[in-house]
């Protein structure tokens, strides 16, 4: 691939736009991340509270997951998404407005994050399923790489400058990320969609459970996604960054930045490549050894001392981490009708955009009861018992070898 093709499909101004949103809500969620764990941690000083702050976010995913997807096969995905941008907007607004009046407590940080994880559920499915309305079936695994580089390049600014404007208080960090949120929706509201099917089904029990049963009628997806929910699980050492940052490598909010950034940018670099050269062959075993990797690197980040191992294991993990998300979302936007991407794309979140959550809430568990380097070493050896066991139960995405005949 020569080096004039990647512009071309940014001629696309629709995938521009839907780039300029996934940059600017990952900045605003990475710098309150930021914020909420290194807040609610010096209140509390408990691993469990940080643990918890991911409970809070994965439970409006879970409960709502069947809602929500009906929801987004039947109405206009992007209003839903604008109204759900508004709203968590609104939620992290409360949160400066709180830190600066002084009556913030880890209650109502707990509180306005469930709020915002129940907007963040119904925006989630129609987000998922906006590229394949706006790029062809040809140019979607560049397109993928192209939405992760832009997320990814976010999320290597966000959490720096979030530890940063922490250090001037927690309220202007979420004051910016509330602001940038909004910018989201009016940014998604300029998008033009193309090959929408406008026929809802009927609003019944077998449709509302239709997302469910196709998935486990297409054993590729369910392997896919599962493999994530699992991996990601038992490998949610980012929960305790934290922790690390303060007690154990004793580099501070900013440093605390760092590390956050660190996965991000190896996340970035292996995205780009990816853009310019997707995959070709031997997809399957490609996105196991990925996970694997990102299971080694857990393990090294578990047990390492010095900042600048930590540093480098971070940025293999998230250099793995992103060859396993474009496989995997290109597998299920492929794989699925249009008409049932709202259902599907609820369950797959479930399974993949809550499993960072739940792993978080692993974690801060374990370490609480284990330490946080034992808690972190655990997970990093149950990430690769995952990946052996799942290469046995799901053949058919071990032999997968182009995405582009899929």
């Amino acid at each position: 691939m020569t080096t004039f093709e990647t512009p071309t499909i940014l001629q696309n101004k629709s995938l521009r736009l839907l780039m300029g949103a996934r940059i600017s809500t990952a900045i605003a969620f990475q710098m309150l991340t930021v914020a909420i764990g290194w807040q609610i941690y010096s209140i509390t000083q408990s691993a469990f509270y940080l643990g918890l702050v991911g409970l809070v976010q994965f439970l409006p995913m879970f409960l709502l997951t069947l809602v929500v997807g009906h929801v987004a096969d039947r109405y206009d995905r992007k209003t839903i998404i604008c109204t759900s941008q508004i709203i968590e907007g609104i939620g992290i607004l409360c949160l400066a407005l709180g830190s600066y009046n002084g009556w913030i407590t880890k209650e109502r940080i707990l509180i306005i994050i469930f709020f915002i994880g129940i907007a963040n559920a119904f925006q989630g499915p129609p987000m998922q399923a906006l590229l394949p309305n706006i790029v062809s079936k040809k140019d979607f695994p560049q397109a993928a790489a192209m939405t992760a580089s832009a997320f990814q390049f976010a999320v290597i600014i966000g959490p720096g400058l979030g530890g940063f404007l922490y250090s001037v208080g927690p309220g202007i960090v979420y004051l910016i990320s509330g602001i940038l949120v909004l910018l989201t929706s009016m940014l998604i509201s300029f998008i033009s969609l193309k090959n929408v099917q406008a026929k809802p089904e009927p609003a019944t029990i077998k449709s509302v459970f239709a997302g469910i049963s196709f998935i486990k009628n297409k054993p590729i997806i369910l392997g896919a996604i599962s493999l994530d929910l699992f991996a990601v699980l038992f490998g949610g050492a980012t929960a305790l960054l934290p922790i690390y940052a303060s007690k154990i490598l004793m580099i501070g909010p900013f440093g605390l930045g760092m590390l956050r950034s660190a996965p991000a940018a190896g996340a970035l670099i292996m995205s780009i490549l990816l853009a310019r050269k997707p995959l070709r062959n031997k997809v399957g075993k490609t996105m196991f050894t990925a996970v694997i990797f990102f299971g080694i690197a857990t393990i090294i980040f578990a047990i390492s001392k010095s900042f600048l191992l930590s540093l480098a294991a971070l940025f293999v993990l998230g250099a793995s981490d992103v060859i396993s998300v474009v496989i995997r979302s290109t597998l299920v936007q492929m794989e699925t009708p249009d008409n049932m991407r709202g259902r599907v794309g609820s369950v797959n979140l479930m399974f993949i955009g809550t499993s960072n959550q739940l792993g978080e809430f692993e974690s801060g568990f374990t370490a609480a009861f284990l330490g946080p380097v034992s808690a972190v070493l655990l997970g990093g050896v149950g990430t690769i018992i995952v990946v052996l066991l799942w290469m046995k139960l799901f053949p058919e995405i071990l032999h997968i070898d182009k995405l582009d005949n899929r």
